[in-house]
């Protein structure tokens, strides 16, 4: 119930895709995948770092690791 709340909130925030992607039968642990689409890298940083601390602030969600990758097209 808490990771369906997290991803939903997140989903409607930042109009972003979310789904919870490991860890599944931990309960101690939630691995989330985001993806969205930006106008450029910048506006993807500041999106993911407004995520980011949208978690922090709002859940009592331990933040541990984050692995990024922006993708850029012609």
């Amino acid at each position: 119930m808490i990771v369906k709340s997290i991803v939903q909130r997140l989903k409607n925030k930042f109009n972003i895709s979310v789904a919870e992607v490991d860890e599944q039968d931990i309960h101690q642990i939630i691995v989330i995948g985001i993806a969205g689409i930006c106008g450029s890298s910048s506006q993807a940083d500041s999106t993911m770092e407004n995520i980011i601390t949208f978690v922090e602030c709002n859940t009592d969600a331990e933040i541990i690791d984050i692995q990024r990758e922006n993708i850029e097209g012609v």
